[in-house]
């Protein structure tokens, strides 16, 4: 608590120091800008900001430019795949129809066995409690 005390005594002088400091009258201002100069400056604004949009409109339109040149280009090289032919030589099969015939009976009767046994649970999941 002494602390802030003493912390408040020495801040006190320098906070009135610089208030009293701020209430002196403010330095004379130069003259101003003739009304020449003023519009001078101002059409000047406008030149840089006219330079300004025509530089970013020119950018816009380059981007736009280079943007429908890659479209193009990747038109072109989707139509060329699309029209490539395919390979002359058909592909071998991979396995003989008897083989085939055989995997694809073995698959029916792994789903059959699947599908009695998930019977099973789903009958012992259905029944009444007691």
């Amino acid at each position: 608590m002494t602390r802030a005390h003493l912390l408040a005594a020495l801040a006190a002088p320098l906070m009135l120091a610089g208030a009293a400091h701020s209430q002196t009258a403010p330095r004379p201002l130069p003259p101003g800008p003739s009304a020449w100069e003023q519009h001078r400056y101002q059409a000047d604004q406008h030149r840089y900001e006219m330079d300004r949009l025509r530089q970013q409109t020119d950018e816009s339109q380059a981007t736009a430019r280079q943007l429908q040149l890659e479209s193009r280009l990747t038109r072109l090289e989707l139509d060329q795949r699309r029209a490539t032919p395919p390979s002359a030589s058909p592909l071998p099969p991979i396995r003989s129809v008897e083989e085939e015939r055989a995997a694809r009976e073995a698959a029916t009767r792994r789903r059959e066995t699947t599908a009695d046994r998930v019977g099973e649970i789903d009958d012992w999941l259905d029944r009444r409690p007691n």
